[in-house]
């Protein structure tokens, strides 16, 4: 009888066979260490509201596969009513963040910078695992760190630049100032999943807004451990909340919602965006819409996206009586 071998000519290991004595003294007993097969266990990542990680009111999940079919993980499958609970959070937090000092939201923001340097491989191995190239999964996370870096400089010094002293014809001082616009709802990019969803997030909460962001839905690994950072830093909870699921699903909610004061869209479906701008129309919100590719260029970051949810408050002040 022939002995199989494999491809590089050896024979297959057999299972070990590891002689032991015999507790009752009677001869060796012979015990056979065989390697068991075994199904891995998925990890069901949590959605982030209000600083806590719930698992979906709805109880549904989609199993996020790699580019080759393989079961990665289990990720929320998010419903209407998560969404609410996160606006919720998100109004609660509001008032606090708001109040803050340009300068301490702007060492939040590093905070968030500097643990994410700190797990930057495993940010870059989740990033792989979703089919980016390893070298473009690098320069991405890299670029995501310097970003938050970026918005917490300018954090304290947007006000400087657009907002004014306004000349008029009469015995008053006119200031033109900057407040944040409330409440902002996002819908982020589906490929860029870390930078993207940074690019929108950092300068939105740099100006004093709170926001709830549904994640890529192809690549929703690198948002929910970015959950897992925020939780770690110094951010109050409420003030970014993060979701996942189906943006079909989500975006009519994410644009209709009376409590949220303005969505950004990210994408270049003309359907969602309609769909987007007609249910924001409900309440007047601002909707903003970003349908740009190459989050990766310098264009991708201004201190006008933290312009892009502020709103200009006039005041007027009496001189000379």
């Amino acid at each position: 009888m022939k002995t199989a071998k494999q491809k590089n000519g050896r024979t297959p290991s057999t299972p070990r066979v590891k002689q032991e004595r015999s507790s009752n003294g009677n001869g060796v007993a012979e015990h056979v260490e065989a390697p068991a097969a075994r199904l891995p266990v998925l990890k069901t990542y949590k959605i982030y509201i209000g600083g806590k990680f719930p698992r979906t009111e709805s109880g549904r999940y989609y199993l996020l596969k790699d580019p080759k079919g393989q079961p990665i993980a289990n990720m929320c499958l998010c419903s209407r009513k998560d969404f609410r609970d996160a606006v919720v959070a998100a109004r609660a937090a509001f008032a606090g963040w708001a109040k803050r000092t340009a300068y301490n939201r702007g060492q939040i923001l590093y905070r968030i910078a500097e643990m994410l340097e700190g797990r930057s491989e495993q940010f870059i191995s989740e990033l792989t695992q979703t089919g980016v190239a390893t070298s473009v999964a690098t320069a991405e996370v890299q670029i995501a760190i310097d970003r938050v870096l970026y918005y917490a400089g300018w954090a304290d010094k947007y006000q400087q630049i657009f907002s004014s002293v306004n000349p008029v014809a009469s015995s008053h001082f006119n200031f033109s100032v900057l407040e944040p616009t409330g409440v902002v709802s996002m819908i982020a990019p589906e490929q860029s999943s870390l930078l993207g969803l940074l690019s929108v997030i950092a300068p939105t909460i740099a100006g004093g807004n709170t926001c709830i962001a549904l994640a890529s839905t192809i690549k929703p690994l690198t948002a929910i451990t970015l959950s897992e950072v925020l939780a770690t830093s110094d951010l109050p909870g409420g003030v970014i909340n993060l979701l996942t699921g189906e943006r079909k699903e989500l975006a009519e909610h994410f644009a209709s919602h009376m409590d949220v004061n303005a969505t950004i869209y990210c994408g270049d479906d003309t359907t969602e965006l309609a769909t987007v701008r007609t249910k924001a129309a409900l309440n007047v919100k601002r909707v903003v819409s970003y349908d740009r590719n190459d989050w990766m260029s310098e264009d991708a970051q201004s201190p006008y996206f933290i312009l892009d949810t502020q709103e200009v408050k006039t005041t007027w002040h009496p001189i000379g009586v």
